[in-house]
């Protein structure tokens, strides 16, 4: 007959008082290092105590029991009743669930407290994440599950976060087929859909950096930082009904603006706003664009306008900002190194005494109404206004004045001055005389209805055929005189291509020497390359020729 197996007896489970325990020197749990008993007795005072203690009678050198109970098992839990016990906010004798080990067991104390450590399993991150959820679902929020577990706030967003991602992406998680680094940057784009597109092309690609996925997951959106979210504002995109996505992982700078429609045509607006405002300033016109191309200017002529004299708030605050610089500057003035601080704030007022003397210009209100302004933004974000420029057609012209029907002005006809004339080209075409402009009144040139025969002493212009044939003579003595004089010839061709090079259209002097220069416009460009390094040089050197050309 087979004998049965032997059934396993447990031992007892037995209350004893805090003070009839004390701690095993068997215990094998010796360093001290990273662990913490404060958290774990507030811990038990909020929920108890789970796990009891395993425990083991004290004898004497007879081998009596002594009353005492040794705890090779469970010191750190003992240690964090202790802590309440000393803060009295548990009594001495209040009864501890104990297993009681029998004395005379074949399983050494050192055994039990080993076992106890390394048979220990943590649970699964992804456990954790879910266990999270449901305790949030269970009408915890987030304050009280961080303060239930001693973790900040943001832990349990992120734990709550990486809980969201696609199902089918954390049972991947759960069998180790991606890390927690690659869960976590598909927390940046709440699409499940998206995130699987993503997990598809990953999965099959030598790149699985968390980095790429971020990319992937981000391709679409528009960071935060970028100039256009800058200008419009991260609060105006939200009310106005778009989704900004955040990493909760790592610095984001801000997130990504997910609707790109929506923030373009946020900037479009607000770009219109300013231009609307600025219109009241009686600009002949203004351009908005959001990228401005290198060489917009091209062709047109800058006005120059008077620095706008400060306000005496302005002046007074200006003041201020340079008493509190020299001040700070002289009071470290022997030190070798600034602290951070004061480092700081010298670039403070650097930059509000700079703001401040960047006065803006003051225009002749006559130029004003024939000139226009562009509007666009910076590559940091902030509102850019180019103002006074005039177009070519925009430029004054000179006109013949004659009040009805009596007296007739003075009509530059191009008889001697050389306003008047132009010059053949240097194939010897012949160039159109510039004859001044004529006033019409009802559809016809005023003084018309005079007698051919009549002579009221106004001046008359010259015949065309006339006017041709001494430009061409004029034209050949120039010539002439030229070839006679290479120096001169030289002077007038260097202030020719001077002239065309730093005069827009429009403000050449229109003399006898015909020379040109050709300016190449980038039609294929980046949207940054007007504010490259190489560019702002180039617009320096170009503006401040033009002024110093403009009091010649």
């Amino acid at each position: 007959m087979a004998k049965s197996a032997s059934k396993i007896t447990l031992s007892a489970s037995k209350d004893i008082p805090f003070d009839k325990l004390m701690l095993s020197q068997s215990n094998v749990r010796r360093i001290k290092a990273g662990v913490s008993v404060e958290e774990l007795a507030e811990d038990i005072a909020r929920r108890g105590l789970l796990q009891g203690l395993s425990v083991r009678a004290v004898l004497d050198d007879d081998s009596t029991e002594t009353g005492m109970c040794e705890i090779p098992a469970g010191g750190r839990r003992f240690q964090a009743l202790a802590l309440l016990v000393k803060q009295k906010r548990l009594a001495r004798t209040a009864p501890i669930p104990c297993i009681l080990r029998e004395a005379g067991s074949d399983i050494l104390a050192e055994d039990d407290s080993l076992a106890e450590n390394m048979q220990r399993v943590a649970v699964h991150p992804l456990d954790q994440f879910r266990a999270f959820v449901m305790l949030r679902e269970k009408g915890q929020g987030d304050e009280a599950i961080a303060a239930a577990f001693f973790v900040t706030p943001q832990v349990v967003k992120q734990r709550l976060k990486l809980a969201s991602v696609a199902p089918a992406l954390l049972d991947v998680y759960a069998e180790d087929g991606m890390t927690l680094e690659q869960l976590m940057a598909f927390t940046v784009n709440p699409d499940h859909a998206r995130q699987m597109q993503v997990w598809d092309v990953i999965s099959s690609s030598w790149n699985k950096e968390p980095f790429q996925i971020r990319r992937m997951l981000t391709e679409t959106s528009v960071r935060a930082s970028d100039r256009r979210a800058v200008f419009v504002g991260a609060e105006a995109y939200e009310a106005a009904g778009g989704t900004v996505l955040r990493d909760l992982f790592q610095g984001d700078d801000g997130g990504w603006l997910e609707d790109v429609a929506l923030l373009d045509r946020l900037v479009a607006e607000r770009l219109q706003a300013e231009a609307e405002a600025i219109s009241s300033e009686g600009w002949k016109w203004i351009e908005v664009a959001l990228d401005l191309p290198y060489g917009y200017s091209h062709g047109l002529r800058r006005l120059s306008g008077d620095p706008a004299p400060m306000s005496d708030e302005e002046s007074a605050a200006h003041a201020a900002l340079l008493a509190e610089y020299r001040a700070l500057e002289g009071e470290y003035a022997g030190h070798d190194e600034i602290p951070e601080e004061v480092d700081a704030r010298l670039g403070e007022l650097e930059q509000a005494m700079e703001a401040i003397e960047a006065r803006p210009l003051i225009f002749d209100p006559c130029e004003v109404t024939r000139a226009g302004a562009f509007v666009t933004l910076d590559r940091s974000g902030r509102l850019s206004v180019y103002r006074g420029y005039v177009r070519s057609e925009d430029e004054p012209r000179a006109e013949t004045t004659v009040q009805d029907g009596s007296e007739a002005g003075a009509v530059q006809m191009g008889q001697g001055g050389d306003s008047g004339l132009s010059a053949l080209g240097h194939d010897g075409s012949d160039a159109e005389a510039y004859v001044g402009t004529i006033i019409t009144s009802g559809g016809q040139p005023l003084g018309a209805g005079l007698p051919e025969d009549e002579d009221d002493g106004a001046l008359t212009p010259l015949p065309e055929r006339l006017v041709q044939e001494l430009t061409a003579h004029r034209t050949l003595a120039l010539r002439e005189a030229l070839g006679r004089s290479p120096d001169v010839a030289l002077t007038l061709l260097l202030m020719k291509l001077v002239g065309d090079t730093f005069h827009s259209a429009g403000t050449a002097s229109g003399g006898c020497l015909e020379a040109s220069v050709r300016q190449v416009y980038l039609p294929a460009q980046a949207p940054d390359l007007k504010d490259s390094a190489v560019a702002c040089s180039a617009s320096t050197t170009l503006s401040g020729a033009d002024n110093h050309l403009g009091r010649l």
